[in-house]
């Protein structure tokens, strides 16, 4: 049987058609190309649309302005990060000062808890007070805590206290733990003392010989210690055994995380600015040698 020759037409159709793209092949890559345009838009969407540069570790300042952030996504590493304390009672002891710390002639008290100072009783006068109550109100917390020893509150935790006199002068050194949200709010009442209760009147007949006191907070320095401190130099003029009379006292409060120490100083002599300010840089240095898991020269004996 002979085999017909194939038409060179059709020959040339046949090829023409394989050599051509196939009609399916322009849609499949403009479809993929719109697929990986939306799924970029899409990331660029969820990004939030800000044009800066990725966040990196957050810095100090990334968590002052936006603490929620931080508690959520940052664990807490060090003792000032955490909302709560890991303070002892034996780690309280451990971290109160020695006489060798604050040097001069200081001995240690038998009974710090004992000291009450009367001119300290009395009423707040409102009257003095642009805002009259609120105001007589956050002075009236100031001399009722510095007459009670609890100047940042009551302590949530463990705590201990200690006391040093030298002629009629006493300090007062107490290391406790509170609950973080209270002591931070604490630290900011003493911080607004110097404006808020820059001067007012203390009323009453129990304080001294009776009859009013002149009372004046002004802001003290202190050195670099802890997560946030507060130094303040208190004085209160008026009379006992029929003359004149003036307590002063340096008040500071130093807070590492939810712990803090607190140190009064002073008396009718005055107080000696120097030896607050060794008693605060000695014991911040001990809480944190604590809560670091160390322990620093031994609990000297006597304290509370």
């Amino acid at each position: 049987m002979t085999t017909p020759r194939p038409n060179v037409r059709t020959l040339r159709a046949a090829a023409a058609r394989a050599s051509a793209p196939h009609p399916a092949a322009r849609p499949a890559r403009v479809l993929a190309a719109a697929l990986a345009t939306g799924t970029l838009l899409l990331t660029a969407a969820c990004s939030g649309g800000d044009a800066g540069p990725a966040a990196g570790p957050a810095t100090a300042t990334t968590v002052a302005e936006r603490p929620l952030a931080a508690q959520t996504t940052t664990p807490p590493s060090t003792p000032s990060a955490s909302p709560t304390s890991n303070l002892t009672g034996t780690g309280a002891r451990n971290a109160l000062i020695t006489e060798a710390d604050i040097e001069d002639a200081w001995t240690q008290a038998k009974d710090p808890r004992s000291w009450r100072d009367s001119l300290l009783i009395g009423q707040v006068d409102a009257a003095v007070f642009l805002d009259g109550r609120a105001d007589a109100d956050v002075c009236q917390r100031l001399v009722d805590s510095l007459y009670d020893e609890t100047l940042l509150g009551r302590p949530s935790g463990a705590s201990a206290l200690t006391g040093f006199q030298e002629g009629d002068s006493r300090l007062l050194h107490q290391v406790a733990a509170y609950r973080k949200a209270d002591l931070d709010k604490s630290m900011q009442w003493l911080g607004s003392l110097p404006d808020t209760c820059d001067q007012f009147t203390l009323t009453g007949s129990d304080g001294g010989d009776g009859g009013e006191r002149t009372v004046q907070v002004v802001e003290a320095p202190l050195p670099e210690e802890g997560d946030a401190r507060q130094g303040l130099t208190v004085t209160v003029k008026g009379t006992s055994g029929g003359g004149p009379v003036t307590l002063t006292l340096d008040v500071a409060a130093v807070q590492v995380g939810a712990d803090a120490i607190t140190v009064t100083n002073g008396g009718l002599d005055g107080a000696d600015h120097d030896t607050t300010r060794a008693a605060v840089e000695q014991g911040t240095q001990r809480l944190m040698e604590v809560l670091a898991g160390r322990t620093p020269q031994p609990t000297p004996s006597g304290v509370e």
